[in-house]
């Protein structure tokens, strides 16, 4: 930094802070406070400072200096208090509210006690705090709309926002208020013209900010948590866009969502962003997203869904233990963060792992329960169509989604006790006792057609598994690989080969597109399926025409030599020379030299695959040059060179 001549401070540290380099005007000033201790311009700029860039910590204690060396000075009362309030020392910004006994500053004493009353869960105390002020403060309005909201009140809510927004003019946090009403009353369309509208004028208004410039690559500097940044509203902006893609399945658009937000370092970034960073990225860096949550449970705030979503993302990744372990510490939090259902599942869940039939009887209770619930909402709908209330026909119909998902959940949970122990017939039968619930649904329909393919009730399958892929057939790759498998080999189980060959022709129409428009893009689908249907004949004992499929399936290898297909490839491998060193199978010699050939192949391309994907907490780790596909490529190539006796 350049020297500063004598009698230049003052504009020099005015010019920064016109500029917003609050940062080095704070350098500045820290260094004349060292020089002047008690200096009243100093610790004034300062406190100013700290605040823009949202220290309030550090404002906090400037204003406290100010206060006891002018106690005359209201303002510095004030700024000493809302300083407190933002740093989240409630009950010490309670106390220093109470001295502003200016009566020009009552209003914003009761402003402000009601607000830390909000932010301290006293909902009540603050509701009586603003009934002192009159209804037509546009600030009454809007902490009224605020109450509501906590309340569950959001239609009456967003009218509060949308009062205080006429009498304010647009006002970027009101804008979100009215969003988030919209998003938790599953509006996602208004809510989006509300999020749109903020992202578009904090772009217009501020291109300092930066907005989208991490999605595109380009590598930028942090904007720092600035006043500027908190009061357009971007940040909110973005995690309630990212929040609504992801309630609506679009992963890869919520994540953009997060790297559009103006940069910040990983120290900088709210709860709420580290939250929503730990759970849209959780496919890819789940070891990361147990990191973030948990961090997250250990500060003073977070975002209430912070609890629930790591207990479900432990047990979603078989990790009970830890899961028991984190609901044991925190007993405090379950009551606070988890409603009833919640609560039950978990305790069903991890009951499995030690007492299977007890969990069953709990997840029956659960979804008795529920079912009662769905039968209710059933009849209201029926009684609202029949009044012609579209309305209340409109609400039931969302309540009974909401129920019926939650009744889903519950039942995938209690099969997979039976699925586990490879009891499909038990399983089927589950399934079938739901049928009045939930024979409309997916997910349902898809779990059934497994269930009836594993029992190799083929024909039954193609009738549960035809209807979803036909639903998706203009988007064919948008259904799992493995669904399109299980209905390729159901058809040719039942001789309707030209069907088969049909579905896959189509799968290999779209791959071709794709690569077309990104060729260094990896897409599995047809490997997948020719892989299941290899797979299928080896099972059957045909090696000769299974392991050729397997073979043919993964060239190019460049292309559709993956984690996921080596698992499906080695299986067959492993089954042909279990079967070989017991002399159950005889291969022909030019078979074998095919085999030898794919696996060197497999050594080749395989040097960066990764031959299983680890589990994100383990702590004993496999040695980084044994978990590639060329490793485990060698091993079965020096096993069949055993086998077949060439080592010798």
């Amino acid at each position: 930094m350049t020297t500063i001549k004598d009698g230049e401070y003052t504009a020099t540290i005015y010019k920064l802070i016109k500029d917003s380099q609050y940062v080095e005007a704070i350098h500045i000033l820290n260094g004349q406070l060292q020089k002047h201790t008690k200096s009243r311009a100093a610790l004034s700029l300062l406190g100013y400072c700290y605040y823009h860039i949202q220290d309030f910590t550090n404002a906090a204690e400037c204003y406290e200096q100010l206060t006891q060396l002018h106690p005359e000075v209201e303002e510095y009362k004030v700024y000493y208090a809302q300083s407190l309030y933002k740093a989240g020392a409630y009950p010490e910004a309670s106390k220093a509210s109470f001295v502003l006994d200016n009566p020009s500053s009552h209003t914003k004493m009761v402003k402000l006690q009601a607000c830390i009353k909000y932010c301290e869960e006293n909902y009540s105390a603050a509701k009586s705090l603003l009934e002192q002020l009159p209804q037509d403060d546009p600030d009454y309005i809007y902490n009224m709309g605020c109450l509501l909201y906590q309340d569950g009140k959001y239609e009456e809510a967003c009218k509060k926002f949308t009062s205080a927004m006429q009498v304010l003019g647009y006002v970027p946090a009101l804008s979100y208020n009215i969003a988030l009403c919209y998003y938790n009353l599953k509006n996602y369309d208004q809510a989006n013209k509300y999020i749109g509208e903020i992202i578009e004028r904090g772009i217009r208004e501020h291109p300092e900010l930066n907005v989208g410039i991490m999605t595109e690559g380009i590598d930028v500097h942090s904007v720092g948590n600035t006043l500027v940044l908190h009061q357009t509203a971007l940040i909110e902006a973005f995690n309630l866009k990212a929040a609504i893609e992801y309630q609506q399945k679009n992963l890869k658009a919520a994540q953009e969502a997060l790297t559009d937000m103006p940069p910040r370092s990983e120290e900088e970034l709210d709860p709420v962003t580290l939250h929503n960073q730990a759970l849209m990225n959780m496919d890819t860096k789940p070891s990361e997203g147990f990191e973030k949550l948990a961090f997250l449970l250990q500060q003073p705030s977070f975002p209430p869904v912070t609890f629930g979503n790591l207990l479900l993302l432990y047990c979603k990744h078989e990790y009970f233990d830890l899961a028991a372990d984190v609901l044991a510490e925190n007993a405090h939090l379950t009551y606070k963060f988890l409603s009833p259902y919640m609560f039950e599942f978990l305790d069903a869940l991890l009951t499995c792992q030690t007492a299977p039939e007890e969990a069953f009887r709990k997840f029956d209770e659960m979804n008795a329960k529920l079912t009662e619930q769905l039968r209710k909402l059933a009849k209201q709908l029926q009684e609202a169509r029949l009044a012609r209330d579209d309305e209340g026909q409109k609400k039931a119909l969302q309540e009974y989604d909401v129920m019926q998902e939650k009744y889903i959940v519950v039942l995938m949970a209690q099969a997979k006790i039976y699925w586990n122990r490879e009891n499909f017939q038990m399983v089927e039968k589950i399934f079938r006792k739901s049928v009045e619930v939930c024979n409309e649904d997916d997910t349902w329909k898809l779990n059934v057609a497994h269930v009836l393919f594993m029992q190799n009730k083929y024909k039954e399958a193609i009738g549960f598994y035809e209807p979803i892929v036909k639903k998706h057939y203009d988007n064919i790759l948008n259904v799992s690989a493995v669904v399109l498998a299980n209905l390729c080999v159901s058809y040719i189980m039942t001789s309707q080969n030209e069907e088969a060959e049909e579905l896959m022709r189509k799968i290999e129409k779209e791959e071709e597109q794709i690569s077309y428009e990104d060729p260094d893009k990896k897409v599995f689908h047809l490997c997948i399926v020719n892989l299941v249907i290899g797979t299928l004949y080896c099972a059957k004992g045909n090696y000769d025409f299974g392991i050729s499929r397997v073979i043919k399936s993964l060239e190019p290898y460049n292309k559709k030599l993956g984690t996921d297909t080596w698992f499906y490839a080695k299986r067959c491998f492993l089954s042909l020379l279990e079967n070989m060193s017991k002399h159950m199978v005889m291969l022909r010699d030019a078979v074998v030299q095919e085999c030898i050939q794919f696996l060197e192949h497999c050594e080749v391309y395989g040097k960066e695959v990764p031959a299983i994907i680890e589990q994100p907490l383990e702590e004993i780790r496999i040695h980084i040059g044994k978990n590639t596909v060329t490793y485990e490529a060698r091993l079965l190539k020096a096993q069949f060179y055993e086998v077949i006796g060439w080592n010798k």
